[in-house]
């Protein structure tokens, strides 16, 4: 008889399993247009939304019309680098980062449609932990590449004398067996075109 509580290898932390980052306990909101803010004055038509407020509520509030509907979706979290910016502090406890990012990656899983992909870009503060955090919510066998950024041709050097020119964006498929993943070309530049 096959053993169905088969070991799996998972991130672990402290406050993983905190009850106030279960995206079950996030109360629903709505979202309303704000006219003053509102561009659809020049374009009625559009699909387009600019949305201000906490990311972790307004995905939250995109469930209801959006799931299971978004394409691509490309997110620039904070990267976790240990300094503080006029808007937000960029500086958090390691477990605390990725308590925050996990519901996050969940609720932007439910919003992609199966044959939509994510994109996350980071620098190698977090990354690593960013991509098995992601195997953990995507499925390991979703992971479609890691690409390398040129960022700085500069060389900002860090403490160690290692360039700092370079960050990352992680892709992964919704369901990889579904996606158009597959379907691009490399021109003689090395620039990918999709089909």
């Amino acid at each position: 008889m096959a053993n169905n509580n088969k070991q799996k290898l998972e991130l672990t932390w402290i406050g993983k399993n905190n009850p106030e980052y279960d995206i079950a306990n996030i109360e629903p909101r709505i979202l309303e247009e704000n006219p003053d803010l509102s561009n659809c004055v020049n374009d009625p038509e559009t699909e387009n939304m600019i949305i201000h407020g906490d990311n972790l509520l307004a995905l939250k509030a995109l469930l209801p019309e959006y799931e299971g509907k978004i394409k691509c979706i490309y997110i620039d979290p904070p990267y976790n680098t240990g300094n503080a910016f006029e808007h937000y502090d960029d500086s958090v406890e390691h477990s605390t980062w990725l308590s925050l990012m996990r519901p996050r990656l969940e609720l932007l899983r439910m919003l992609l449609e199966d044959e939509g992909l994510f994109y996350v870009q980071l620098d190698d503060n977090e990354m690593h932990y960013m991509k098995i955090l992601c195997d953990e919510v995507f499925g390991r066998d979703n992971f479609v590449a890691c690409l390398p950024v040129i960022m700085n041709l500069k060389g900002n050097q860090d403490q160690f004398g290692f360039a700092g020119t370079h960050e990352y964006i992680i892709v992964f498929a919704k369901q990889k067996n579904l996606s158009k993943i597959n379907q691009f070309d490399v021109d003689e530049d090395g620039l990918v075109e999709w089909n």
